[in-house]
């Protein structure tokens, strides 16, 4: 299992004392406001966060993805639900840095990594959540432009951002058949739904993104033929399903600090809670859950920057294990403050609601049962 040496744990301090600094402080007001701080996000791109895993040349950080769940787990403990935006941000330059041609790098990368501008990633649509090769956003080749027309769903930074990575169906039904292309906030045509009434991530905006009659340079088709769309859309997906781990990881971590640090303070029957055996049983395997989150998500990221075989399987088990116990650890931490819990100004609510929805977006948690349940069939016995 990987080791954190100085260099790391310089860099994960930097990453919670970002935290605990800048996003800590507000989380409660950003939630109740609604607010998205576009202000304090670009001071994390300016530390290096608004590409973390991207090449150097077009000003990425040039970190391994090890780094980037380590640096989202910090970010997290200030608050998950701007983590996770800038986590969605990092998928999505990573995916131009990966399959874009060396013109749509020097281009687009530049202000994205510096959040001059902000990304979002455009896959989900009304009719088609978990079965993404069904999409039917479409982009229809004219001369020098394609045009795009349909609607995409939940998209995280809708109406915020300032470009859009989206999925169309350029050809035949099924996979195949989808090519991804970068779409201008200001693009003619383009428009958005209301922010949506969330259970939680209210310091993000989400909202439908809808295109009619859309019209792109056909530059902005990511790659240089059609039909890489949906390879594109799931090895992002491989780093998101990590990072939004990540995001749960941080979240229950700091729910259980917090309901440690209530136990100390609160006493009943003539001593503290925390003396309580029943309460340190739940705290042990509270613990204990962190601990195998974390290193299950660190094997994942490991995979994933090695490139090796079972990757996929990697990521989508470690997005399924971290994202359920995770939020399974914010839930009793609820429970171990009592009353206190249900009340907004303790954070933990709060924590709860951000945390519950990394069960579903990423690929929801019965897709990655999926997967995993895909490759352990492959294997056979005795693999």
């Amino acid at each position: 299992m990987p080791v954190m040496d100085d260099d790391d744990k310089i860099i994960v301090d930097a990453a919670y004392d970002f935290a605990a600094k800048r996003l800590a402080p507000k989380a409660l007001e950003w939630d109740a406001q609604h607010h998205f701080p576009k202000d304090v996000l670009r001071e994390a791109a300016g530390m290096g966060m608004g590409a973390i895993y991207v090449s150097e040349d077009v000003g990425g950080s040039g970190m391994r993805r090890l780094d980037g769940v380590r640096i989202f787990e910090q970010l997290a403990r200030g608050c998950p639900a701007v983590a996770a935006y800038l986590s969605i941000h990092n998928m999505c330059v990573w995916m131009i840095d990966e399959f874009g041609t060396d013109a749509q790098r020097q281009q687009w990368i530049p202000p994205l990594a510096a959040m001059e501008h902000f990304a979002s990633y455009c896959l989900t649509e009304p009719g088609a959540g978990s079965d993404a090769a069904a999409l039917r956003t479409k982009a229809v080749r004219d001369g020098d432009d394609y045009v795009l027309t349909g609607t995409k769903q939940f998209i995280s930074g809708g109406g915020r951002s300032d470009v859009y990575v989206v999925m169309a169906r350029t050809g035949d039904p099924g996979p195949k058949g989808i090519s991804a292309f970068l779409v201008p906030a200001d693009a003619e045509g383009l428009s958005f739904g209301p922010n949506e009434d969330k259970m939680g991530w209210n310091a993000q905006p989400t909202a439908q993104v809808i295109m009619e009659g859309v019209r792109v340079p056909a530059a902005n088709l990511i790659g240089e033929t059609e039909g890489l769309g949906f390879t594109i859309a799931m090895r992002g997906l491989n780093g998101g399903r990590i990072n939004i781990a990540a995001c749960s990881l941080g979240g229950a971590q700091d729910a259980y600090s917090r309901a440690v640090a209530h136990l100390r303070d609160r006493e009943a029957f003539g001593g503290p809670l925390i003396d309580e055996p029943t309460i340190r049983f739940t705290l042990a395997d509270m613990a204990t859950n962190l601990e195998a989150s974390r290193l299950m998500l660190w094997r994942a990221a490991e995979s994933l920057d090695a490139k090796e075989p079972d990757h996929v399987e990697q990521c989508a088990m470690a997005k399924l294990f971290v994202t359920d116990r995770c939020y399974d650890i914010a839930d009793t931490a609820l429970q171990l403050h009592g009353g206190y819990g249900y009340l907004a100004e303790y954070g933990i609510e709060k924590i709860v609601r951000d945390l519950r929805v990394h069960r579903i977006l990423e690929g929801t948690n019965e897709i990655m049962r999926v997967v995993v349940g895909r490759a352990v069939a492959a294997r056979g016995l005795g693999a």
